[in-house]
């Protein structure tokens, strides 16, 4: 009877002061799986939207590439013929980007193919040109499109940049961009046999891959035997590998647009599956502790209840 009395006191006193309550811990815990909720949720409602919107982009986008396309072709049928009569090893490489991320690796594709390019490995994007065009020397000069290659070959080849470009692509790329970065191109003075331009070529709405395309310049043009048989003269010789440059950058920019929207919905998308996937996770963990917490302070009530 002594030792019920005294049980029945000690459940009736106050905690100690500063001591926490039994269940403080997991309330604080149960606090923190609610507040990391409410922060995926919030980031699920932000990579649906922006899937929604890649999705609109990216039709506006393949629309402007099936037009920009043909001047990409119109360029292959004319360099297709016009074949290099000696190496052609000081190339002039044009890196394709953006400046906008959160689209997976599409911007680390151009930038590994132009690494590989320069080293001359196996699988180098002009692996299947000719014995002439397939040579490149290791100083051969770079320029990017875009913020995002930039970064990435500023690390490994540095020595090599000699202009970037920023602020194209933002919207759908037009020729007026494309000439623009043409004309910049030919007032700069660097020096080249022909220019390579490195791209993401569109596969499908779910793949894409990095491919490279080589523009004779204006010397190339002339000293080629096949293109003496036309007879140009100088000034449209000039003119010919200038608009042909054009012509292949406004192909390469409205195809690694596209490439770029298709590649930011997947990454989106699959952004927002694993969201949703988390939140189930830490929907059942948060379930689970809540339950938890529920159960101890039940076990407490009874426990007390029985010692009185």
């Amino acid at each position: 009877m002594l030792a019920r009395r005294s049980l029945a006191r000690a459940v009736a006193q106050p905690a100690a002061l500063g001591a926490a309550p039994a269940g403080a811990r997991n309330m604080a815990t149960l606090r923190e799986i609610e507040l990391r909720l409410k922060s995926v949720r919030n980031i699920e409602k932000i990579t649906k939207s922006m899937k929604m919107i890649a999705s609109t982009k990216l039709a506006k986008a393949q629309r402007a590439m099936l037009a920009g396309k043909e001047y990409g072709n119109a360029n292959k049928e004319v360099f297709a013929h016009v074949p290099s009569d000696k190496p052609t090893p000081n190339k002039l490489f044009i890196v394709v980007s953006s400046d906008k991320g959160l689209c997976g690796g599409i911007h680390s594709s151009v930038s590994k193919a132009t690494r590989r390019a320069i080293a001359n490995v196996d699988d180098s994007p002009l692996a299947g040109a000719s014995a002439n065009d397939s040579t490149v020397d290791a100083a051969s000069p770079i320029m990017v499109i875009g913020d995002k290659s930039k970064a990435q070959l500023t690390r490994v080849l540095a020595k090599n940049l000699q202009l970037t470009f920023n602020q194209i692509g933002r919207d759908i790329p037009t020729f007026a961009d494309a000439a623009g970065v043409a004309d910049l191109i030919v007032q700069s003075g660097v020096k080249y046999d022909s220019v390579v331009i490195v791209y993401n070529k569109f596969v499908s709405a779910i793949s894409y891959e990095a491919a490279a395309v080589e523009v004779k310049g204006e010397e190339a043009l002339k000293e080629s035997n096949s293109f003496k048989v036309y007879e140009n003269e100088d000034d449209a010789t000039k003119d010919l590998a200038e608009f042909s440059l054009a012509n292949a950058i406004y192909a390469a920019l409205v195809e690694g647009h596209a490439c770029e929207q298709s590649a930011r919905r997947n990454a989106m998308d699959n952004a927002s599956k694993n969201a949703k996937e988390m939140i189930g996770s830490l929907q059942m963990q948060y379930n689970r502790g809540r339950q938890a917490a529920i159960t101890n302070e039940l076990v407490d009530i009874i426990t007390g209840a029985s010692a009185l």
